[in-house]
């Protein structure tokens, strides 16, 4: 079984900035791609950032030079840095992992996601 953890979120005003972390645990064997989602109430789940294992990134163009995502492969972690924080900005931040889990000869692969983490941002 395989769990994404998140933590980090709250309550922040305008032009302030915030730290998300989300751990993975479980039988994982590795972890491919991590990325940080957002939803804001009545809208789509978007993308916000990714980074592969080998740290190549990418970001959606509103959180360019704003957000900056970053992860830990010996912990299993990603986290997003997020600076110039918006009213705009407020959403449920989702974490999101594609794992390979299991051992040797009985392995899977698969995608996750986290619980969710209150991200608000006030004017």
């Amino acid at each position: 079984q395989v769990q994404l953890v998140e933590s980090g979120g709250g309550l922040v005003q305008a032009g302030g900035s915030l730290r998300l972390s989300c751990t993975a645990s479980g039988s994982i064997f590795s972890i491919n791609r991590m990325g940080w989602y957002r939803q804001a109430p009545g809208k789509q789940r978007e993308l916000v950032a990714a980074i592969t294992s080998g740290g190549s990134t990418n970001y959606a163009d509103d959180m360019k030079g704003r957000f900056t995502i970053s992860r830990d492969n010996a912990k299993n972690t990603v986290y997003l840095q997020m600076n110039s924080l918006k009213p705009e900005d407020t959403a449920v931040y989702y974490c999101h992992a594609e794992i390979t889990y299991g051992h040797i000869g009985t392995l899977r692969a698969s995608t996750y996601w986290g619980q969710g983490t209150q991200v608000t941002v006030s004017s």
